[in-house]
C-alpha cells in the first residue's frame, strides 16, 4: 500500500489517480475535508496532522512507499512560522515514522529553492545564464527567503533519515504548472494573465508540467531502486513576459505590455510590507517575489532524464493544456475569476 501526503494539492491531485491507475492501494492524509479529486472514492483517507507522531506511525502501518507531497508555499511574512511547522517539523515527524518501518521507501517533494537560488555553488555559465544542478550547495551566508530556507531544512531531515538507513529519493521541481485552484500557488500566474493585467516584471521563470513531475516520481520511486539522490525536475526556463503572453493568448485575452522597472518593484514591495504590518493582510508582493527572476537561472534536469528516460513536455503544450482545463473548470462551476 502507498501513503500520500498533500493529496489535495496540485501534485497530489494528479499523483493519486496515477497510483490508482497502476492498480495500487492508496492511503492518503487529509486535514479537515477529503479533497474532491479523481478516484478519491478508491482511496483510504486518514484524517490527521502531519506533525502528530503517533498519527503518522499509525498511518504508515502496512505501507511500502510514501510520497510526501504536503508542503506550504508562501512568501508572506505572516507565514514564516507556519513554513517551519509544515515544511520542516512535519517532514521530520514523517521521516521518523518511516524509520520505524524498515521496508518503507520515501519520495520527498522538495523544490529548486532548496538548491540555494541566491548563491548556487560553482554554476556553469552559458552566456548570461547560470545553470544550476543537483550539485549546487546551499550558501549559509547568503540571503534566502523563508520559503527557500524551510524547503532546505526540510530536505535536511530527509538526508538525516537516509543517513540512518531510510531508502529515499528527493525531487526538486521548479514552478509546477497544472490546472488547479485559481487562487493557489502557480495557478495564480494563469489568473493574472486571464485578468489582463498590464504590468509584468522582467526576468525568467523555470517551469515543469505537473504530469511530468508525477511521471518522474513514479519512475524514481516505484520502478527504480535509486536512493540517497535528488533530481531537479524542470522542463525549461523562459521570460515571464513570454509565459504570460502565451497564457493570455490561450485565454483570448490581452497580454501584459508594460515592464515594471527594478526601482518601482523595490518601492512597491516596501509599500506592501507597511500595509501588511498595519492591516495584517497578506502583501500582494513581497521582497522575495519582487526580486524573483532577476538572476537568469536555469535549472538543469539532465540527471533525471538520464535516470528515467523522461522527456519533458514542451512548455507551450503545457500552457495550452492548463488554459483549456482552467476555462473548462471555471465555466462548469460558474465561478468568477478575480484578481
Amino acid at each position: 500500500m502507498v501513503f500520500v501526503t498533500g493529496g489535495s494539492g496540485l501534485i497530489g491531485s494528479f499523483l493519486i489517480p496515477a497510483l490508482v491507475a497502476r492498480g495500487l492501494s492508496v492511503r492518503a492524509l487529509y486535514r479537515s475535508q477529503i479533497p474532491a479529486i479523481p478516484m478519491a472514492e478508491q482511496v483510504e483517507w486518514v484524517e490527521g496532522d502531519l506533525r502528530d507522531s503517533l498519527a503518522m506511525q499509525q498511518a504508515l502501518e502496512g505501507i511500502t512507499h510514501v510520497f510526501h507531497c504536503a508542503g506550504l508555499v508562501s512568501y508572506a511574512p505572516q507565514d514564516e512560522d507556519a513554513l517551519l511547522q509544515v515544511n520542516v517539523e512535519g517532514t521530520a515527524v514523517l521521516v521518523d515514522a518511516c524509520l520505524m518501518q524498515p521496508e518503507i521507501r520515501l519520495c520527498h517533494v522538495s523544490s529548486v529553492a532548496a538548491l540555494g537560488e541566491a548563491a548556487a555553488a560553482s554554476p556553469a555559465v552559458l552566456g548570461s545564464l547560470q545553470v544550476v544542478t543537483e550539485e549546487a550547495k546551499w550558501d549559509l551566508g547568503a540571503s534566502h527567503s523563508a520559503y527557500a530556507a524551510s524547503k532546505y531544512l526540510g530536505e535536511l531531515e530527509v538526508w538525516r533519515g537516509i543517513s540512518e538507513g531510510l531508502s529515499a529519493v528527493i525531487v526538486n521541481p521548479s514552478v509546477i504548472l497544472g490546472p488547479a485552484d485559481w487562487n493557489r500557488s502557480s495557478t495564480r500566474l494563469f489568473q493574472y494573465a486571464y485578468n489582463e493585467h498590464l504590468f509584468y516584471t522582467p526576468g525568467n521563470i523555470n517551469v515543469v508540467d505537473v504530469r511530468d513531475v508525477v511521471a518522474a516520481m513514479l519512475r524514481l520511486t516505484l520502478d527504480l531502486t535509486v536512493s540517497g539522490e535528488r533530481f531537479v525536475l524542470s522542463a525549461a526556463a523562459l521570460p515571464l513576459h513570454d509565459f504570460l503572453t502565451q497564457a493570455a493568448k490561450c485565454f483570448g485575452k490581452k497580454p501584459p505590455t508594460t515592464a515594471v522597472p527594478d526601482w518601482a518593484a523595490e518601492a512597491i514591495w516596501r509599500v506592501e510590507h507597511v500595509r501588511s504590518v498595519l492591516t495584517g493582510a497578506r502583501p500582494l508582493i513581497t521582497k522575495d517575489t519582487a526580486r524573483a527572476g532577476r538572476r537568469s537561472l536555469v535549472y538543469e534536469a539532465t540527471k533525471v532524464q538520464q535516470a528515467t528516460g523522461l522527456i519533458f513536455r514542451p512548455v507551450a503544450e503545457t500552457i495550452a493544456w492548463c488554459c483549456t482545463e482552467l476555462q473548462r473548470n471555471v465555466h462548469a462551476s460558474g465561478a468568477v475569476v478575480v484578481s
